[in-house]
């Protein structure tokens, strides 16, 4: 009869709990700003935020949204974006929750009494690191530095050592996964602090107290906790910066410089992470594949595999030997050149603006690099991506400068910007004779790395 009973009772806490698991989360709120960005639920996946749903506000400035949850855990709302916690709150879910919210333009608050113990917790949680979130996340206009934040944080990292006393939810999983919270918020604010604009920077031996409790490789020993936390890569690889800083290690690109990057992160599918992160900025497919090959044993997950291919496979338009994009722009006189018109030389592709200091600060190099090659079957063509608006400043520039070589003008939002990705500039691209590509991202004319590369394409 015992045994009946308690298999019955089993039973039942199986039903409710299948139940719980299928029980929707309802989310209301209002929106306390003078203009209406849609309002999104971001999901965690591998220690970043996915967006999952999108919410029109109304014009009484009323937003909702009924989901039911892929796993029971943080989960983020508000109107900024994935990559930033910048006008984004964290919350907890497990199914069958409801949540009232206002969002005001930098902060939320919790309406009723019908919200969770989880929520709650997490909105005391809030209401005591605000001041850090205010000044290191929403920091514009906020004229922070180090002297005032610092301080500041010292003495909300004091209390939250003793913060989750008597705060017990009942939720052992919350409970627990609360205390990574804290300690990976912190670590948010403490970094991104040290990351962004400011009018003073302090040096490393000004770093306040708890700078030198914050340790990538203690941190990074668990995948999972990086993983559960929505910013959970941000800060990993924001904190690898900070001691590297802290251990006067210069960081170097390539892999000599990825090798030292990922020795501070002990687990080896966190260091899959920082590596794809890395491999992300390649816009060779040669260097990518070098580095990608070198470092593969740590690019193990599924995730992880399908990233890299998805990183990968654009690449392979841009491969060594592959034709070039053909173009024609006008030049400093209105006449068009064609790509196909410098065939029989290598070609040296400047793509630059007036208003780009970085751009200004390569012109001595070139006009050296132009001297160096003067004689040599090498055209260097200089792509201007200024605004129409703006084509007078860049003939100026061109005669005040004495800038040589071929000035063609593109336009904002070209065709060759957009086909080579190129969404930073200087960018130098380098094309052989038979208008093939050689590197789609070389060395700039300051790094003689570029020199050598143009006169072994012109020796062949």
């Amino acid at each position: 009869m015992i045994k009946k009973t308690l298999s019955t009772t089993l039973a039942l806490v199986a039903i409710a709990l299948a139940g719980l698991a299928q029980q929707p989360v309802q989310v209301k709120g209002e929106l306390k700003r003078p203009n209406r960005p849609n309002v999104k639920l971001f999901k965690v996946a591998n220690g970043r935020t996915v967006e999952i749903a999108n919410a029109a506000v109304s014009e009484g400035k009323k937003f909702g949204f009924t989901f039911y949850p892929d796993y029971e855990g943080v989960y983020v709302i508000g109107t900024g974006n994935e990559l930033s916690p910048n006008e984004n709150y964290t919350f907890y879910f497990k199914g069958g929750e409801q949540l009232d919210i206002t969002l005001a333009d930098t902060t939320y608050t919790l309406n009723g009494k019908l919200n969770s113990k989880e929520n709650m917790v997490m909105k005391q949680w809030n209401e005591l690191t605000n001041p850090l979130y205010q000044k290191a996340i929403n920091f514009m206009g906020k004229n922070s530095t180090f002297m005032d934040y610092f301080p500041q944080q010292e003495a909300i990292v004091a209390k939250a050592k003793t913060f989750l006393n008597g705060k017990a939810t009942g939720n052992a999983k919350f409970d627990k996964q609360m205390k990574d919270i804290i300690e990976l918020d912190l670590a948010n604010y403490a970094t991104n602090f040290l990351n962004t604009p400011r009018s003073a920077h302090p040096g490393v031996e000004e770093y306040s107290d708890f700078y030198s409790t914050l340790k990538a490789n203690e941190m990074g020993k668990s995948a999972q906790k990086i993983y559960n936390y929505p910013y959970g890569m941000r800060v990993l690889s924001a904190l690898v910066g900070v001691n590297m800083r802290q251990d006067k290690k210069p960081y170097k690109p390539g892999i000599e410089g990825l090798e030292t990057y990922t020795t501070y992160v002990p687990n080896d599918t966190l260091k899959g992470e920082l590596v794809l992160e890395n491999l992300a900025r390649y816009k060779s497919h040669d260097e990518y594949k070098a580095v990608a090959d070198h470092f593969e044993k740590y690019i193990v997950t599924k995730a992880q595999k399908e990233k890299n291919n998805a990183l990968i496979t654009p690449l392979l338009s841009y491969k060594p030997g592959t034709d070039a994009l053909q173009f024609s722009y006008p030049d400093k006189t209105g006449k068009d050149v064609s790509f196909a018109s410098l065939k029989g030389k290598v070609v040296l592709v400047d793509v630059w603006a007036t208003w780009c200091g970085p751009c200004r600060a390569e012109f001595p190099h070139l006009k050296q690099l132009e001297k160096d090659i003067e004689g040599q079957p090498i055209q260097v063509v200089s792509i201007s991506t200024d605004a129409d608006k703006d084509k007078e400043k860049w003939l100026k520039m061109i005669k005040d400068e004495n800038l040589g070589g071929m000035q063609l003008f593109a336009g904002q939002n070209n065709e060759f910007s957009k086909y080579y990705k190129v969404n930073t500039i200087p960018r130098f691209l380098v094309f052989d004779k038979k208008g093939k590509i050689v590197s789609v991202d070389s060395a700039r004319p300051s790094d003689p790395k570029l020199k050598e590369l143009l006169l072994a394409e012109a020796a062949k």
